[in-house]
C-alpha cells in the first residue's frame, strides 16, 4: 500500500507541475498543494469553476487561512486512474484559463 500511495503522490505532483501548477512533493499527507497563481483566479474561484466546468473537486487554499490563497488542495487518496483523469481535466481547464502576460 505504501508503494501504491507513493506512486499516486509522484503522479499527481508530476502532473500538476507539467500543467504549470507549481507543486512541491508532499511528505506526510494525502494532499498536494499546487499554486494556481498563474491563472489570475482566487483559490475559491478556481475551485468553483474547475468543479462546474470539468467536474473536478479541489479545496480552495483560502480555506486554510490567508496564506493558503493562491493555492488549492488536491487529494490523491483515490485510484491512479481517477488521478490521471483529474489531471487531464485540470490541464484542459488551466490551458483555457491561463492568465496572459
Amino acid at each position: 500500500m505504501v508503494e501504491e500511495y507513493n506512486r499516486r503522490r509522484l503522479t499527481i505532483v508530476k502532473g500538476l507541475n507539467d500543467i504549470g501548477l507549481s507543486c512541491f512533493e508532499p511528505r506526510g499527507a494525502f494532499y498536494a498543494f499546487p499554486s494556481i497563481k498563474g491563472t489570475g483566479m482566487t483559490s475559491e474561484e478556481f475551485a468553483e469553476r474547475l468543479l462546474i466546468e470539468q467536474k473536478v473537486a479541489v479545496v480552495p487554499g483560502s480555506a486554510f487561512g490567508q496564506c493558503g490563497e493562491g493555492y488549492v488542495r488536491c487529494c490523491y487518496a483515490t485510484s491512479l486512474a481517477d488521478i490521471e483523469e483529474a489531471l487531464s481535466r485540470m490541464k484542459r481547464f488551466v490551458n483555457k484559463h491561463r492568465k496572459e502576460g
